[in-house]
């Protein structure tokens, strides 16, 4: 006869439910930042995040790509933008136009920012998992 509890599997089962349930209390949880406020992430949680300034350092690296000379330059634009290379990085632009447009409609005022649900946010805490802490202590959900 099969013993759930003496084979230990209950325990595999505590951890996956208490991290199913981690990932699920922030249902939807944003990190915006930037190069010059560097945050740490906690393992394992679902978080966005959202780096106000990819976009430059994706058309930045996009411009090291090509020659100085604008006809050679355009010629290689086109090229490496129908290439794999390109379709990644034109991916990469349309998700960090997207992640500058999702932190304005929230209206970040400081960074970095630890948005959950979009209307809660912690400024200014590089510490993801203390500001989350933050929030649930405020909402009352721990």
């Amino acid at each position: 006869m099969f013993n759930f509890y003496s084979t230990g599997l209950w325990r595999a089962v505590a951890v996956l439910c208490g991290a199913i349930a981690s990932v699920t209390s922030h249902a939807e949880t944003w990190v915006i930042t930037d190069s010059a406020h560097p945050v740490n992430l906690p393992a394992g949680v679902g978080i966005r995040l959202i780096q106000l300034d990819e976009q430059h350092r994706l058309e930045e690296q996009l411009s090291h790509l090509l020659p100085a000379n604008p006809e050679m330059a355009a010629v290689a634009a086109q090229k490496v933008l129908n290439g794999p290379e390109g379709a990644r990085i034109q991916q990469d632009l349309i998700k960090a136009q997207q992640g500058l447009t999702d932190a304005w409609s929230v209206g970040v005022e400081k960074l970095p920012a630890v948005v959950v649900d979009r209307k809660y946010v912690v400024y200014g805490q590089p510490n993801v998992a203390l500001a989350l802490r933050a929030i649930e202590h405020s909402r009352g959900t721990r």
